[in-house]
């Protein structure tokens, strides 16, 4: 029976030049292996421009794309299965002390008791909890632009065990392109990015649907397995009476849960709104090319925002 661990580094550096820094940015995007199926154009190409695009006058998007974080456990009798890698800005000091967000300050108790008060309401988004969260979305971020610079335009075949993150999708998704995928990874750093600004992580289309629950998912099993990091980088945030309420977020932070139904090998072709099962429950478009698309209640995401790879 294989062990699993979890190997975690940190590293401090300065850059004396972000000229130089972005040049080996964009020659490690540049250079970077991608697996494609055929037919599948100027994907590679797109791919590749949009990286090198996205890291030019960004050093902290640079750093992450010149830094592997496989390399250090390079070694035989040693199989990597996900690594994740990001850099921040440290504070003045430069020690580095703090790389997340300052969830305590972010979500502080209200405690007034009003019926009406948003966040009282908003309370099951607790500094500890909100802290798994997002360091689950982050993960599952890393991971998913991991099987996209793997895979490419591949279809996914789940019996292989060796997706990430897409293996996980309901099975109208596995022959999607890159570009589709790759949009579904900044799902997950949208959702974490609402989560470092203070604010609830709605979903705001089908793709951030899948993601959160993945993350939701994600978030529990790395409290239930002592990997989430409460008994050590994040032991200082304060504890509360309701922390990681797993069952009531998942009540509250969804509309409902409509995309569930894709996994039910029993009501194939129900993500087609001319589908009878589809009209009768009144589920909408939740055909892949649509997982993009803002629901009418939610407010656009800025089309401008950067992928992260």
């Amino acid at each position: 029976m294989r062990r699993r661990f979890k190997v975690t580094a940190e590293v401090l550096v300065e850059v004396v030049g972000e000229a130089p820094l972005e040049r080996s940015a964009v020659r490690s995007v540049v250079g970077s292996v991608f697996v494609v199926g055929g037919g599948s154009g100027g994907t590679v190409v797109r791919f590749r421009r949009d990286g090198s695009e996205g890291v030019r006058g960004d050093p902290v998007a640079a750093l992450e794309a010149v830094v592997d974080p496989v390399a250090i456990v390079d070694c035989e009798g040693v199989e990597v299965v996900g690594a994740r890698c990001w850099a921040v800005e440290a504070d003045g000091r430069g020690d580095g002390s703090r790389v997340w967000p300052d969830f305590a300050a972010l979500f502080p108790e209200c405690g007034c008791g009003g019926g009406d008060c948003v966040r009282c309401a908003a309370g099951m988004l607790t500094p500890r909890t909100v802290a798994v969260l997002w360091s689950a979305a982050g993960m599952l971020a890393d991971l998913a632009y991991g099987d996209v610079l793997e895979f490419g335009d591949g279809p996914v075949d789940p019996a292989g065990g060796l997706w990430s993150v897409f293996g996980e999708f309901p099975r109208i998704t596995w022959r999607q392109d890159a570009v589709w995928r790759r949009r579904a990874a900044r799902s997950f750093d949208d959702l974490a990015a609402d989560l470092a600004a203070g604010e609830c992580p709605r979903p705001r289309c089908a793709a951030e649907e899948m993601a959160l629950h993945l993350i939701l998912r994600y978030a529990e099993s790395a409290v239930d397995d002592g990997w989430s990091g409460l008994d050590t980088r994040f032991a200082g945030l304060p504890e509360r009476g309701d922390d990681l309420d797993w069952a009531l977020l998942s009540d509250v932070l969804f509309t409902d849960h409509d995309i569930l139904e894709l996994f039910d090998p029993g009501r194939d072709g129900i993500e087609d709104p001319d589908d009878d099962h589809n009209r009768r429950l009144d589920i909408g478009d939740y055909r892949p090319h649509a997982w993009f698309t803002t629901f009418d209640h939610a407010q656009p995401r800025d089309p401008r925002r950067p992928f992260r790879r």
